[in-house]
């Protein structure tokens, strides 16, 4: 995000930046915000009671390939974007806008809604367009994904006929694609990753977001094969976590439901990092390690960790943790208590130095 007087994120060399109105002049708050919006998004006239007292916060991740998503928490306002404005400039991109707090009135093209929290909506810079930020009494809360239009798979009129219209994650046969696309708008942290791993997540964001139009469009035809398995894969990444803490989680289990092959499962994840069975196996570590390692849950006994995650006995995870980690799990955990131990009279004791804690990262 372009500007001299906010505060940049302290994430290195990797293109994700923050920028506050904490570092403006307060009479000079809201214009800078005015002109900022209009250097990142779009130009727009805005208005606002809070005008004078007015605090705004913006984040934005650059994906790659014109793909940006940007969160934005601020004073409640009024957004107006006339014919004037797309006249001086037109980025000709679309925008879905993913709703955190109070609710946002959109109006594009002859259709209005007033989006909630969880709720989206499509607009375009090529329109005119009002929104209202309503107040009550709590900063507004929105992540904006911008889509370049000249990547589109849809025609101009499909998408007009979509501008401004309620997009509920949870609706309709996209609910699937939906719910991981909000989720990708909503939980995606602005960590200092390198920039492919900023241009991977870009191409998950923006085939996550044709995906979800094209199901509401009722066209999936239209898109990409490359696109349809990116968001199948990531599908199934997102069935892997939600049943890890089962022992039958197979790729035989996955690929049926998923209405596909074993064979196909196993062509889809041929290009990537790991194969079904390893993705399961690296996550399964990471759960049990976060519990171990976590002193609210240190009650509970290895055993219980392991069969949380899906282990059949504790044995075969002492040895997948020790293969995974070069170290025990009873020795992670008692590394993990030590510092707590050496000031809690209540904590655990246990003989021994801390030592060096264990690599983070379970080995491929």
């Amino acid at each position: 995000m372009a500007t001299a007087t906010g505060t940049p994120a302290e994430h290195g060399a990797s293109p994700v930046v923050a920028v506050s109105t904490d570092g403006v002049a307060p009479e000079e708050r809201f214009a800078w915000w005015g002109e900022m919006v209009g250097q990142e998004v779009m130009p727009v006239a805005i208005d606002s009671p809070h005008a004078p007292t007015f605090r705004g916060r913006a984040m934005g991740a650059d994906l790659g390939d014109g793909v940006r998503l940007a969160g934005f928490s601020l004073s409640p306002l009024v957004a107006t974007r006339q014919h004037r404005h797309i006249r001086r400039s037109d980025p000709e991109n679309h925008y879905l806008m993913l709703v955190h707090g109070p609710p946002i009135g959109v109006a594009q093209r002859r259709s209005s809604v007033l989006l909630r929290i969880g709720e989206m909506a499509l607009f375009d810079t090529s329109h005119p367009l009002d929104s209202e930020f309503v107040d009550d009494g709590r900063l507004s809360r929105t992540t904006l994904l911008r889509l370049p239009r000249a990547s589109s798979p849809f025609s101009q009129d499909d998408v007009d006929g979509l501008l401004a219209q309620r997009l509920t994650p949870g609706d309709g046969t996209s609910a699937g694609t939906g719910a991981l696309l909000a989720h990708f708008m909503a939980s995606l942290r602005y960590q200092p990753f390198e920039p492919e791993e900023l241009r991977r997540l870009g191409r998950i964001g923006i085939d996550l977001a044709h995906a979800f139009l094209a199901e509401r469009l009722d066209v999936q035809r239209v898109l990409p094969v490359e696109s349809r398995q990116q968001v199948l894969r990531v599908r199934i990444v997102a069935f892997i976590e939600r049943h890890l803490h089962e022992p039958g989680l197979t790729p035989p289990v996955i690929a049926a439901a998923h209405h596909i092959s074993v064979r196909a499962l196993h062509l889809l994840f041929r290009d990537q990092p790991e194969t079904v069975a390893a993705t399961i196996r690296r996550r399964r570590l990471e759960r049990t390690r976060a519990e171990l390692t976590d002193p609210r849950v240190r009650h509970r006994t290895i055993a219980d960790v392991a069969a949380r995650w899906g282990y059949r006995s504790a044995a075969d995870f002492s040895r997948a943790f020790r293969a995974a980690y070069g170290t025990t799990p009873s020795e992670v955990r008692r590394i993990a208590v030590a510092p707590r131990a050496a000031t809690d009279p209540d904590a655990p004791r246990s003989a021994g130095s801390a030592g060096a804690a264990p690599p983070l990262t379970p080995a491929r």
